[in-house]
């Protein structure tokens, strides 16, 4: 049976309305050229905190964005309700260009990457002199880690009051790398803290350290305003306890600085660093491999490098601690 007559035309041809509405679908975003420039300081269970101007606000990745992460340190573009309000939610429309990432895996067979922080321009290894035991192993791997993402290492060795420091700052003398050391009564009048602060100004900085070294306590006296929960060395196993649990960017007080507290590690991973980077932190070494065979690995009886040493042109001490860096892959943290 006929619905319409025999000569029907459009007027008389009824449309079915679309409940989500009749603008038609397409492919193009918007580009958000009015979008707030932001920085991201932490996230937790994917919600952002993100500082907008002199605010802080709640915000969550746009669906446009899609499998792409947002991690601290991120400089962001945010679109929505810029107040912070209570119960008020922004969005991250684009992440923009990082000028630095600093990565770790799980051990050295996992092939999944995770971000550690973005933008940071130094990286702080916080390792205890004595209780817990230092571990020369993870700051090995934290140095490269450090030179591959082309950050500045500095050295950060605390409890001087229980272990002297001399030995362990005699081992990375070649390497030329900053240091700090610091003792718990230090921590406490606040001398340790003025000493770090020098090393962090008009820098982003990131902390890292296994847990129980003071790496925390550390951050709490460099930005009073900004109190974290801190824990003990257990007495059995020798090791601390996960106080940490999320990644936290901190102002530092009278500086442009920022000093980003991060969680204790047990391990760092070096799954995704091309060994090949780490020869750009030996300037005096670096002319030197030019006559190295093809994929030279640097510690080969072919290896240039030593002839180039023999030469004078750098120091044997510092060849040592270039082939100690590149053999981490192959050992473990504890070994």
């Amino acid at each position: 049976m006929r619905r319409y007559g025999k000569h029907t035309d459009e007027d008389d041809v009824r449309v079915r309305p679309n409940r989500k509405g009749n603008r038609p679908r397409t492919n193009i975003r918007p580009k958000h050229e009015d979008a707030a420039e932001g920085f991201v300081l932490t996230i937790d269970r994917g919600r952002l905190t993100v500082l907008v101007e002199d605010r802080t606000i709640t915000a969550m990745k746009a669906r446009e964005l899609g499998r792409k992460g947002v991690v601290v340190g991120d400089r962001v573009a945010v679109v929505g309700d810029l107040t912070g309000d209570k119960d008020t939610l922004a969005r991250i429309v684009r992440v923009e260009k990082r000028t630095s990432v600093l990565r770790r895996t799980a051990d050295d067979d996992d092939p999944y990457e995770r971000v550690v922080v973005a933008n940071a321009d130094q990286l702080a290894i916080v390792t205890a002199l004595a209780d817990p035991e230092p571990r020369p192993r993870l700051i090995d791997r934290c140095l490269v880690a450090a030179f591959d993402a082309g950050l500045e290492p500095l050295l950060v060795l605390t409890k001087s009051d229980l272990a002297p420091a001399e030995e362990m700052l005699k081992t990375y003398e070649p390497l030329g790398i900053p240091f700090v050391v610091t003792s718990r009564d230090e921590l406490a009048d606040g001398d340790a803290a003025d000493r770090v602060r020098e090393r962090l100004t008009d820098r982003i900085t990131v902390f890292v350290g296994h847990s129980g070294v003071g790496k925390t306590t550390l951050v709490n006296a460099l930005v009073p305003d900004h109190q974290r929960a801190t824990g003990r060395v257990n007495a059995v196993t020798g090791r601390g306890r996960h106080t940490t649990t999320s990644a936290l960017a901190l102002p530092l007080p009278d500086t442009k600085g920022w000093a980003i507290d991060t969680p204790g590690v047990r391990s760092f991973g070096l799954h995704h660093v091309d060994p090949t980077r780490v020869i750009h932190a030996f300037p005096d070494l670096e002319p030197g491999t030019e006559g190295c065979p093809r994929a030279c690995s640097h510690d080969e009886p072919d290896c240039a490098l030593d002839q180039w040493v023999a030469d004078g042109h750098a120091e044997p001490a510092r060849l040592y601690s270039l082939r100690r860096l590149l053999a981490t892959r192959e050992r473990r943290e504890g070994d």
